[in-house]
């Protein structure tokens, strides 16, 4: 198999980079300054076991590629973005098997609009992508959890089969569920503190009203699922899964600046991916009449920071609760 990694950003960098890493065949696709910097100067991939640097060549679309039936497209793009990537793909390779490697639970259902052989991946891969050519993960000893699933759902074919193989032997905790929806509406629970820390910044013993809101904007989030009919899988089950394999470390000379949403708008990309995060709470909350008055001031104002590039954590506990009692 050769992997396609569209979107070599923090998922997808890293993904892609241990793969290559143990001797897979791998090609990253990016753009602009990133696509440059891996093209001049490899991809530099950071992890709290020193700094790897796999030789991956890099496309900037399937125009530069001749693909080969042997191929998979691992789909690592904001959700904002991923009708652009599937467009994109599509009219070359919707024959192909395409695995959503994304946040968020609308992705999957977006691809298989226009690719016959869709998969579900539940990420647990905490990593930072800041600067061009850079990426740098943050668990040890593994570096990830990724949950793999033919979607909506089923049992698992060959094909997801090898490629979990192939994770599993990259470094990574790849089990492979007929049920791969649970989990991504576990990990979109837990997705929801993206906005409130990009937002209001982290909680922490300094600032404990930070810390009941963050419980809030979960418990609006499970109490939503619950409503709707939507099983999850437990914090308590995806804890028992990571045992002591994925803890998180700190790595030499990188200050971890958080989730993705906040490294959205360090990066000043003008787009944030709350309207699938936290928004999606709140589309689930007005269907089933469920109040979720913060997660809509989160979608409102993580919009308003990402348009107006302002700095991630400069909005109060305070300004948020007056905000959510205002809509």
């Amino acid at each position: 198999m050769r992997y396609i990694i569209i979107g070599a950003g923090a998922v997808g960098g890293a993904i892609g980079g241990r793969l290559a890493e143990a001797g897979r065949e791998v090609v990253l696709v990016a753009r602009g300054a990133h696509a440059a910097a891996l093209r001049e100067g490899g991809l530099r991939l950071m992890s709290p076991g020193g700094v790897a640097k796999p030789t991956v060549p890099v496309a900037e679309g399937p125009q530069d590629l001749e693909l080969r039936p042997d191929d998979v497209l691992i789909l690592a793009v904001k959700t904002q973005d991923t009708v652009a990537a599937l467009e994109t793909w599509a009219p070359y390779a919707s024959h192909l098997p395409l695995l959503c490697a994304q946040n968020g639970v609308k992705n999957e259902e977006l691809a298989l609009r226009r690719f016959a052989r869709v998969y579900g991946v539940c990420v647990w891969l905490p990593a930072q992508h800041l600067e061009p050519g850079r990426v740098t993960t943050f668990a040890a000893p593994l570096t990830g959890m990724l949950h793999l699933g033919t979607y909506p759902e089923g049992p698992p074919d060959r094909t997801i089969r090898e490629i979990a193989a192939d994770l599993e032997d990259s470094g990574f905790l790849a089990p492979v569920v007929p049920d791969v929806l649970r989990w991504k509406y576990a990990k979109l629970v837990t997705n929801l503190a993206n906005a409130l820390e990009a937002v209001c910044g982290q909680a922490g013993p300094h600032n404990p009203q930070l810390g009941e809101l963050y419980g809030q904007v979960f418990a609006e989030g499970a109490t939503v699922l619950g409503a709707a009919g939507i099983p999850f899988a437990s914090e308590a089950e995806q804890a028992e899964l990571r045992g002591d394999r994925l803890k998180l470390r700190r790595v030499p000379g990188v200050r971890q600046v958080g989730g993705s949403s906040s490294q959205s708008l360090l990066r000043g990309k003008g787009s944030i991916e709350t309207d699938y995060l936290n928004g999606e709470i709140v589309l689930l909350g007005r269907l089933h009449r469920v109040p979720t008055p913060l997660n809509a001031a989160l979608q409102r104002a993580a919009n308003t920071f990402a348009r107006e590039g302002r700095e991630p954590g400069t909005m109060s506990p305070a300004e948020l609760k007056d905000l959510a009692a205002s809509l």
